[in-house]
């Protein structure tokens, strides 16, 4: 590997994955965690995400006018214990512009600083992550003077988290989390944020938690919306 420039291809996925092109966000983060002991396989991995890129070298950003009253749509989703070494969970969030009709203009695929107990605990934290990202947006609206409806609706896959969060009675075994968490609830109890169910298969954050076929990449690209161009102009 010392002729192979393993550290120049992360870098440059990773930055990519960062700016424009989250479907390849997780992938990017995996093989990061070798940029010090990367292997053979590591690198057929870089080749094989590369050519990936250039089979879709015209995907971008797909926005659309807004058809609902909240201007953001978000999804958060955490892979419990995904991450074989550490047994940590990835959190992965987006938050689509447009009110899930336009394009992701904020995403995180990154693993959790700790080891859940629990696939609510993991999801808890994945919202717990993404409301940062929505607060931050809606100051960006609030600068604008553009009106953003509340409560800003957030999917999750989980029921349980969900229940966590609306009412804090029902934590259960949830007592021992680290209160600095606690902030997802409270933006859900002051009418800012409304967790709802979404089933696990319109759930287009997967493609930023974990590994997934041909078939659900290209799904969760459409949700996303780096889209192909054949998709056509918008219109509007």
């Amino acid at each position: 590997m010392k002729d192979k420039p393993y550290l120049c291809a992360i870098g440059k996925l990773t930055c990519l994955g960062n700016g424009t092109r989250p479907d390849i966000s997780y992938a990017a983060g995996v093989l990061a965690h070798f940029n010090t002991c990367a292997g053979k396989a590591q690198w057929t991995t870089v080749k094989h995400l590369l050519c990936y890129i250039k089979g879709t070298l015209n995907y971008k950003p797909h926005y659309g006018p807004c058809p609902h009253p909240a201007v953001f749509a978000s999804f958060s989703d955490a892979d419990f214990a995904g991450e074989i070494d550490s047994a940590k969970p990835t959190t992965g969030f987006v938050l689509l512009m447009g009110g899930g009709a336009g394009g992701a203009v904020s995403w995180s695929s990154r693993l959790q600083s700790r080891v859940a107990h629990s696939t609510t605990e993991a999801e808890f934290i994945a919202g717990e992550s993404c409301t940062w990202d929505i607060a931050l947006f809606q100051y960006i609206l609030e600068d604008f003077r553009l009106q953003n409806h509340t409560p800003q609706p957030l999917g999750m896959d989980i029921q349980s988290a969900i229940r966590v969060a609306k009412m804090p009675e029902h934590q259960g075994r949830m007592r021992h989390l680290n209160p600095i968490y606690y902030g997802f609830r409270e933006e859900v109890e002051a009418g800012e944020m409304s967790p709802h169910f979404v089933p696990a298969v319109d759930m287009p954050v997967d493609i930023l938690t974990k590994a997934l076929t041909r078939e659900q990449v290209e799904k969760a690209v459409s949700m996303l919306g780096p889209s192909s161009v054949r998709i056509g102009l918008i219109r509007g």
